[in-house]
């Protein structure tokens, strides 16, 4: 059993480079460890409530709704329609001829016309509400958003590596119909085609949490990377399991994730303590009523959804080469945040855990090497390889270190290597600050299959545990 000690000092804890986030630190004394800078653009958020700002006014011109079936939805898809067609989208209404509701108005699909073509990123959220009200963040928080992203998309207008698609769904109140509709209607070889799929269902709760769909899988990984950059430590949508058009993607072994702040789920102590809010509050207290109206939206968490989604779609689709591109480190790094068991680890497996006393970065398991004030080394490795074309790869993972040591000399170390080349070390010279996000460049390893190896060495006396989680490949 490992001993238990209070944590010394205070650092400053930032984050990988976005927008105007700061790039992450090298400690003092260490080997550079660079950081990779990510170049998606900020988004709007005043543009993003323009769009709500519509939505509403569209509501209400049309009996204070916009269900599938009436005038509100097919005005709502009049205006995403012409905002896309005017920043030069091609624009497709699907009509949902069979399993929607009778009268239910078209999906809406806009594909950006760059990017190869057999590598489809698809990002959607359903456009119609319940009747109850105009829908306000049910959904017109995610349509808003992902309306933003396709402008600036458009305005930034980048090179391409792979293809990006657009939807916005009918009928999803009703069963989650226009997207089934949608997806079975594809054929096989076109389902292929699409790698992943992002939903983006109620990202302005007001009493919101940060949930992402299957967060630890390799379509959730740039989504959860964004939002841990901002130290959200967000968590699993279990209340949207199977309830939004993500799961009509599910259904064909599509990959999905998407970002979510809740419904009408109750927000516990624990995550008011860790995003502020009301515990024991559902995350939306107008869900599905007449209240989701303008003031039921929560401006701070729309603004990071909208970025989080800007993030994703230039990690997986942005880049130089016309498209055929490979660079997509998504998943290299398997098990990566230690929730699913120990494996593809090897090595001192036994130090990941839920460890009590401690909370993890993210999810509820981490890894805790060393911490146990004799003589030993403690480490895990796995092999990842880095693709071809990521001629700027970083390994970016997140490390707390705790210690009883007081000098400024570096007793006990925390190393990363690569096919036994040290790249990084920490010791207990930089305790302090809690989970702090850290990285090692693996650029002259891009079309390698390497070993990469985390140690933990600690002298005969004085413990320091060096806690690590959520370890990704990222590139620029």
């Amino acid at each position: 059993m490992k001993r238990r000690f209070a944590m010394a000092g205070t650092l400053l804890a930032l984050v990988l480079g976005f927008g105007t986030l700061p790039a992450a630190a090298t400690p003092s004394g260490t080997s550079p460890a660079s950081t990779t800078a990510l170049a998606a653009p900020d988004i709007s958020v005043t543009a993003v409530r323009a769009h709500l700002d519509e939505l509403s006014a569209i509501a209400a011109r049309n009996g204070g709704n916009r269900r599938s079936t009436t005038q509100g939805y097919r005005d709502s898809v009049a205006y995403v329609k012409g905002k896309l067609q005017a920043a030069g989208y091609t624009v497709t209404e699907q009509p949902c001829t069979s399993g929607c509701t009778s009268g239910a108005g078209p999906n809406l699909i806009a594909e950006w016309p760059k990017g190869d073509a057999n590598n489809v990123y698809m990002f959607g959220a359903h456009l119609d509400g319940v009747s109850a009200g105009p829908g306000m963040n049910d959904n017109g928080s995610g349509s808003a958003a992902l309306l933003e992203n396709a402008l600036t998309l458009a305005r930034e207008n980048p090179d391409m590596r792979n293809r990006v698609r657009f939807a916005w769904w009918t009928d999803e109140e009703q069963g989650l119909n226009g997207s089934y509709f949608y997806v079975r209607t594809l054929s096989s070889a076109e389902r292929a085609r699409i790698k992943a799929y992002y939903n983006f269902d109620m990202v302005a709760s007001l009493n919101g949490g940060y949930f992402i769909n299957h967060i630890t899988s390799a379509a959730a990984a740039p989504m959860k990377a964004y939002w841990d950059s901002l130290g959200l430590r967000p968590e699993e949508n279990t209340e949207g399991a199977g309830r939004s058009d993500d799961y009509s993607f599910e259904r064909y072994s599509i990959p999905t994730s998407g970002y979510a702040m809740g419904a009408s789920a109750r927000k516990t102590s624990a995550q008011a303590s860790k995003w502020g809010g009301t515990s024991g509050s559902a995350y939306d207290p107008c869900y599905h009523r007449a209240c989701d109206t303008l003031t039921n939206i929560n401006t701070t968490g729309l603004d990071r959804a909208a970025d989080g989604i800007a993030y994703t779609l230039w990690q997986q689709a942005v880049g130089t080469g016309g498209g055929g591109g490979t660079c997509d480190p998504a998943g290299a790094v398997g098990n990566g945040g230690f929730e699913s068991g120990t494996s593809p680890w090897t090595g001192t497996t036994a130090v990941i855990a839920a460890h009590s006393g401690r909370t993890a970065h993210g999810g509820t398991r981490f890894a805790w090497l060393g911490g146990n004030g004799s003589t030993s080394t403690e480490s895990l490795s796995q092999t990842v390889t880095v693709p071809a074309d990521c001629t700027r790869a970083s390994l970016v993972f997140w490390l707390q270190i705790e210690t009883s040591e007081s000098s400024s000399r570096a007793y006990d170390t925390f190393t990363v290597r690569v096919n036994g080349s040290t790249l990084a070390t920490w010791s207990n010279v930089h305790a302090g600050g809690g989970w702090i996000q850290r990285s090692a460049d693996l650029s002259a390893y891009a079309g390698q299959t390497v070993t990469v190896a985390f140690t933990a060495t600690e002298d005969y006396s004085l413990q320091t545990g060096f806690l690590l989680d959520d370890v990704s490949l990222q590139s620029a």
